[in-house]
């Protein structure tokens, strides 16, 4: 059985949504002609692999430095400056949707944007998440 392909992430990069996609893009786009976009389902759409440096069920180690610090970052305050940012984009998003899952955050029981990030890794069976 061979060992697990591994990527790790630097958290102590991200201070922001963009930055986690910039070191998205860096540990597993290097060498493809276009980068992944700022977009939660196209990071779920990454780890199901067949783009990029994953390959299709694949056992990964997913491998994040410095977690604490990203978690920080991609915290209560910078899901609410998301929220509210896709609330001001107009019609174009589930306007319903993002005044509950904000309204949620702001009462103190929604999910961070760091929180929805490991939900999604989590629901990659073939992906250890090793937190350090």
């Amino acid at each position: 059985m061979t060992a697990p392909s591994q990527f790790i992430i630097e958290g102590n990069r991200i201070n922001s949504i963009a930055d986690f996609y910039a070191e998205i893009n860096r540990v597993f786009m290097t060498g493809e002609d276009w980068q992944l976009g700022n977009s939660l389902d196209g990071f779920n759409d990454l780890l199901y692999g067949g783009f990029g440096a994953v390959k299709m069920n694949e056992p990964m180690q997913l491998i994040w430095q410095d977690i604490a610090h990203s978690q920080q970052a991609l915290g209560v305050d910078t899901t609410r400056k998301y929220y509210e940012d896709k609330l001001l984009s107009g019609p174009a998003f589930n306007e319903a949707l993002f005044r509950e899952k904000l309204e949620a955050l702001n009462q103190g029981r929604g999910q961070t944007y760091f929180d929805i990030l490991m939900e999604i890794i989590a629901d990659h069976p073939d992906i250890t998440l090793v937190a350090r």
